[in-house]
């Protein structure tokens, strides 16, 4: 009998998926739920337990790429979600270096994509450990992420394509992973190298040892999986398959149990951790999130994902991300709780917005004109 948690997929879509699938990915699903809560328990921020736009930005931050005082720290569940991935592909078979597909196109995206994020407060992951919580701010992030994503697929529709990738070297489909063990490797042998926040929610984390193991499992299970939040809600648009969603749902189910016995669900839009109720911004915020996500071909979870299994396209995608954290608190274009965006983050939200509607246009345009 073949292990459950084995996909074999062509496209990142899943519309070969048994019911198997369905079952694996809800389990997954609640482990991370489960995951997420006992990190928060143990340090993490609230409604943190695991945010990859949140984790890039503190990471950047201790890394001196910025300097926003309370959001500098090297987050070891980030070196063990790619870890994870990596060596589960390794094992398994299925490290696949590739490169190649519009690989600037695609550092744009991702910058223009954690721009979203931030403005929001949180990636598409975090937004559901948000709603579990009983932040309602998230329910207006995730109506901007479904128009995203739905914008996102009338272009795929019409043909919108980054291009194919090419196969690479091993050691190229393994330089972001041994990028990421080193950076851990120096943090642990030398901290004094990087910047930690003293308040804020960069001062706030779980210790070492749970993160890392913690991002590991996440790591593996997603690599199994294909988790993506993104793909699911593209494939209720495109193919009325909801298979990939019933993880996040999951996600959601266990997050929400979790807080309402840790004592940590607190229902409404105020006073809502590392939070604001701007909804305007919280919307566009995760449009941008959600078109950009379908462009790339998954969300930021996804891309750290793929990045473990050897794809050169999306490693160029999440140094995007790193790029547009730093550049976002740079710049003052990230949202700060409770009051949301300035003029400069309004701005950059909706101009991002419009860089990814004029490239997808561009591209499907490009795309139909070849094929006649």
């Amino acid at each position: 009998m073949k292990n459950p948690l084995r996909f074999h997929l062509h496209d990142g879509s899943v519309a070969d998926m048994k019911i198997s699938g369905k079952i694996a990915l809800a389990i997954s699903g609640a482990l991370i739920g489960v995951i997420s809560v006992v990190l928060v328990v143990f340090g993490n921020p609230a409604n943190m337990g695991f945010c990859i736009a949140c984790f890039l930005r503190d990471t950047a931050g201790a890394m001196h790429l910025h300097t926003a005082p309370i959001v500098e720290y090297v987050r070891p569940e980030i070196i063990g979600i790619v870890l994870g991935s990596f060596l589960i592909s390794v094992l398994r078979k299925d490290f696949n270096p590739h490169a190649g597909s519009s690989p600037v196109l695609r550092f744009i995206i991702g910058f223009i994509v954690m721009i979203g994020a931030l403005v929001f407060l949180g990636c598409p992951l975090r937004m559901v450990l948000r709603l579990g919580g009983g932040d309602l701010n998230a329910f207006v992030g995730l109506l901007g992420f479904i128009t995203g994503i739905a914008v996102g697929c009338a272009f795929l529709a019409n043909g919108f394509s980054l291009g194919r990738s090419y196969k690479a070297a091993r050691l190229e489909g393994a330089a972001f992973p041994a990028m990421t063990i080193l950076l851990f490797v120096v943090f642990m042998a030398a901290p004094s190298l990087f910047l930690f926040s003293e308040s804020g929610p960069g001062s706030m984390h779980a210790p070492v040892a749970l993160s890392l193991l913690a991002g590991l499992i996440v790591g593996l299970i997603s690599e199994r999986t294909r988790l993506c939040m993104a793909g699911g809600i593209r494939d209720i648009i495109l193919i009325r398959d909801f298979t990939l969603i019933s993880g996040f749902a999951a996600i959601f189910v266990f997050t929400l149990i979790g807080n309402l016995l840790a004592g940590n669900f607190h229902l409404g839009f105020a006073d809502q951790p590392v939070s604001h109720s701007a909804h305007l911004w919280n919307y566009l915020g995760m449009v941008a999130v959600g078109l950009g996500s379908v462009m790339l071909g998954g969300c930021p979870l996804r891309q750290l994902i793929l990045a473990g299994e050897g794809s050169g396209d999306s490693a160029v995608a999440v140094l995007g991300m790193i790029a547009g954290a730093a550049f976002a608190h740079n710049f003052s274009l990230a949202s700060s709780a409770n009051a949301g965006p300035g003029l400069n983050g309004k701005i950059a939200t909706v101009a991002g917005i419009l860089v990814l509607l004029a490239i997808a246009a561009i591209v499907t345009y490009n795309n139909r004109r070849k094929d006649g």
